[in-house]
């Protein structure tokens, strides 16, 4: 089984902003070694480690480090200057050897503009990314964020974008659209992919369910198919409303109903076929 999405950070190392209702419970380390026991339990064998921090460099090339020396870190999903094609160029040179970088997230959540990711020069950073076999990790969480993310697979066809956290389904307000409208069309681009998981904006403003999520991890699920959604725990945010047991679990559950080919999909083969891990 392969977690498709945690998070690692040292607050020695960097800074971090948290939402103040989060920061007692995040402002912490969260290491490899804090994770491992979590991973053991639940019979996980590997891990896509993500980015953390909007725009910073340098830890892209720590986590890339730290794949070399942590044996479940399969890929790496770091941060490249997009809006700088020419450096974006640079960054994936210079990183090639470095560590198992698979693929490129940047926070469109956190850009005041929701078409950022459609300005020319991140587009053409886009291509260049799918130039280089990278997958781009897109993090919409409202509906204008997640219009630019379909536009952005129409213009770089050739890009495999993995939708993180369910694409921000509306859980807290239990409601349905536009978000299952948009999963539908999502789902009719062929390089896109979904990751079953959720986010903090979610998690900030929800009790934990797995009853609560299956209505939209089921409507993902009959779109998307077994082979283009996997299974991810978004660790140690998750720890706002639930264990890591708790999650991976709750995860599983969600799957009873496929066929065994169906869940070793999700729980695992997805990530592997689309990380190229």
């Amino acid at each position: 089984m392969i977690d498709s999405h945690h998070h690692f950070w040292w607050t020695a190392r960097h800074t971090y902003t948290w939402p103040a209702a989060a920061s007692d419970r995040l402002a912490r380390d969260f290491t490899p070694e804090d994770l491992r026991p979590e991973l053991v339990r639940c019979g996980v064998q590997g891990t896509v480690l993500i980015q953390v921090l909007h725009q910073v460099a340098g830890e892209t090339e720590e986590f890339l480090d730290l794949s070399r020396e942590v044996d479940f870190v399969r890929g790496v999903v770091g941060w490249l200057p997009l809006i700088d094609p020419d450096a974006t160029a640079q960054a994936l040179e210079r990183l090639r050897g470095r560590g198992k970088l698979v693929g490129v997230r940047h926070l469109i959540s956190n850009e005041p503009d929701p078409r950022w990711l459609l300005q020319e020069t991140v587009i053409e950073s886009l291509g260049l990314l799918a130039a280089a076999g990278m997958v781009f990790d897109a993090i919409p969480i409202n509906a204008a964020q997640f219009e630019s993310v379909l536009e952005a697979a129409e213009r770089v066809p050739a890009l495999r974008i993995v939708l993180n956290h369910l694409g921000r389904p509306p859980i807290p307000e239990r409601g349905w659209e536009p978000w299952a409208t948009q999963i539908a069309r999502a789902a009719e681009h062929r390089n896109m992919a979904m990751k079953l998981s959720i986010g903090l904006d979610v998690i900030m403003r929800w009790r934990w369910s797995v009853e609560e999520l299956r209505r939209y991890s089921e409507h993902a699920l009959d779109l998307f198919g077994p082979e283009r959604v996997m299974a991810a725990s978004n660790w140690p945010v998750i720890l706002l409303g639930a264990s890591y047991e708790e999650t991976w679990r709750g995860i599983a559950s969600q799957l009873a109903g496929l066929s065994a080919d169906d869940r070793r999909a999700v729980l695992g083969e997805t990530a592997k076929r689309v990380y190229g891990l």
